[in-house]
């Protein structure tokens, strides 16, 4: 398996909008999405050992930072003929397992993670108040396997700033992950 790096941050570059179905039932856009202090836009999918490795920390940071004004989804993006663990009944079954509080979008064509330019999953995108991207930057050092529990919150440290200023730090450590399973053309 090789794994995708997303490029570094291109600061205030503008959030691209979108209207996905949810796991819970809903369609969510990203002005539904948006938090008062910031938005945070996490491409995962269900199968990527990058992500099943981070999904417990991912959870408690997302209410954390829910909690501090920043509105938080998952998007999963990936070719589910091909990948069917990412398809949405499996997409739904992990959202209620892990008690996702964040919206998981399916985007079944694919064009918001191409809008976007995610590359990896996890790929996480930190947006201020005005929707600017303030951090493209990874979670925590994890890889592979789960990390200790102390390893230091990057993604939370970074969007608590953008939460608090608007502004995210200059130096981030991109993502690494899986790629987007993209469907042939």
């Amino acid at each position: 398996m090789s794994a995708a790096t997303p490029e570094a941050c291109n600061f205030d570059w503008p959030a691209p909008d979108f209207l996905l179905p949810a796991t819970d039932g809903g369609s969510y856009s990203l002005n539904d999405i948006r938090g008062p202090n910031g938005t945070l836009i996490m491409f995962i999918c269900n199968h990527c050992p990058f992500v099943l490795a981070i999904l417990d920390k991912m959870i408690r940071d997302a209410r954390d930072l829910q909690a501090l004004g920043v509105g938080v989804a998952a998007i999963c993006s990936n070719d589910a003929v091909n990948y069917p663990d990412d398809s949405f009944p499996n997409m739904k079954r992990m959202a209620d397992a892990h008690g996702f509080p964040f919206p998981y979008l399916h985007d079944e064509d694919q064009s918001v993670a191409r809008a976007y330019d995610a590359v990896c999953t996890p790929d996480f995108f930190g947006f201020n108040a005005k929707l600017g991207l303030q951090y493209r930057g990874r979670l925590d050092a994890t890889r592979m396997s789960p990390g200790a529990v102390d390893t230091p919150r990057e993604l939370y440290d970074a969007m608590k700033l953008v939460s608090e200023t608007g502004a995210g730090p200059q130096d981030q450590t991109p993502s690494m992950g899986c790629s987007i399973k993209w469907k042939a053309a």
